[in-house]
């Protein structure tokens, strides 16, 4: 539909354009044009001016919201996750209702880097993240951050933990699930004894790519891929590379990174990696859904308001989770109040052998109803209750 719009919308202006002389069949338009180009080009001047006066408001406005807020504060203390998914949620309604031109994901990345870099104008957030440089990890902070902040690659989730914990990050970035591989347990346990909290996700469409120096498959003798990168591509490499020796390390970068040092070493890895270690993509997206994605998480030090659009995160466990219908009254209240359970996962609770937890996500901020009450229900007959965090949902 709005490519008809575009093209109802360039046909007027042609038509337009050739108003008293003939137009001849498959000439290039700028041919054709030329004094209506530098037209038209001295009106995009006029308004990057005017867009370019507007970011410095916002700029200058953004600046005005920190000084308010704490005169002496640091980056992190102006950063408000809430407030930035409803400019996000309001320029994605924006844009579809006026058909405009750009994509959806353009649109968000633009009004995320404008958001990014006014938001450091004194210091950048600093951000911990799972590197090393290349991951997926790394997209997903500048897809939830933009550009405009100091990325911190560390060489595990635990670090990750670390260094928000000791105020070295002000945030940090951690995969929790694929849509095809499930769940990254190091992620969930290291909740059993952080007091981090979760302040955001990001969701990221997954490409995964075979890359190497070889320039042809034959020279290939080994792959090197994270285990997850590995078992979303199982099926394609069965098919095209069998007998093929598959090496699991430690990251997606890691595996790029010897294929660029060993002779006959491919890797599994994302687009960014092949530019940052310099491989050739042999051949791309090779995952075997065309749907694969992975969610990750924003931890940090304190919770946020709720921005509209939320999920909330449990840590929960039964008095005797070997009882009979325990999960059930565990979860009994977000029935009765028509609460959504979108995932849970168990997991050792490292107290005692065969004891288990539950890490639960649910549809709606902690502090609005109904979830408020279906929550002070379930904590008084839950043995260990922890809200990990109630944070806006990604923004796609």
């Amino acid at each position: 539909m709005a490519t008809k719009s575009r093209g109802s919308r360039s046909g007027k202006a042609t038509a337009a354009a050739g108003k008293g002389r003939a137009v001849k069949a498959g000439s290039p338009p700028a041919a054709i044009l030329k004094p209506e180009l530098e037209q038209i080009r001295r009106r995009i001047d006029e308004i990057d001016a005017g867009l370019h006066d507007l970011i410095n408001q916002r700029a200058r406005l953004a600046q005005q919201v920190g000084i308010s807020k704490h005169a002496s504060g640091h980056t992190v203390d102006f950063y408000r996750p809430e407030r930035e998914a409803q400019v996000l949620r309001l320029a994605l309604e924006r844009n579809r209702e006026s058909r405009g031109p750009l994509p959806d994901e353009e649109v968000l990345r633009l009004f995320r880097e404008i958001m990014s870099a006014c938001l450091a104008q004194q210091e950048p957030l600093k951000i911990a993240f799972l590197g090393p440089e290349g991951t997926f990890t790394q997209q997903a902070v500048l897809k939830h951050f933009g550009h405009s902040v100091r990325a911190l690659p560390l060489t595990s989730i635990e670090e990750v933990f670390r260094e928000v914990e000791s105020d070295t990050a002000d945030f940090g970035v951690v995969p929790i699930e694929n849509s095809s591989e499930g769940t990254v347990n190091n992620t969930l346990d290291m909740f059993l004894t952080s007091p981090l909290g979760i302040c955001g996700e990001v969701e990221l469409r997954i490409h995964q790519n075979l890359m190497g120096r070889m320039a042809s498959l034959a020279d290939v003798q080994r792959v090197c891929a994270h285990p997850q990168a590995l078992a979303q591509c199982r099926g394609w490499l069965a098919e095209h590379m069998p007998g093929i020796e598959r090496v699991p390390v430690a990251s997606n970068a890691e595996g790029a990174r010897r294929a660029r040092d060993e002779e006959g070493t491919a890797a599994i890895a994302s687009s960014a990696a092949a530019e940052v270690y310099g491989l050739n993509m042999l051949v791309p997206e090779i995952e075997d859904r065309p749907d694969n994605a992975t969610r990750f998480l924003v931890i940090g030090r304190k919770a946020f308001p709720a921005s509209g659009d939320d999920r909330t995160t449990l840590l929960v466990s039964a008095a005797h989770t070997d009882a009979p219908g325990a999960l059930f009254r565990l979860l009994e209240p977000f029935s009765r109040h028509r609460i959504s359970m979108t995932r849970i996962e168990s997991r050792p609770s490292r107290r005692r052998k065969w004891d288990y937890v539950f890490f639960i996500d649910l549809e709606g901020h902690a502090d609005q109803e109904p979830l408020a009450t279906a929550l002070s229900q379930l904590k008084g007959q839950a043995s260990l209750f922890r809200i990990l965090g109630s944070y806006p949902k990604a923004v796609q």
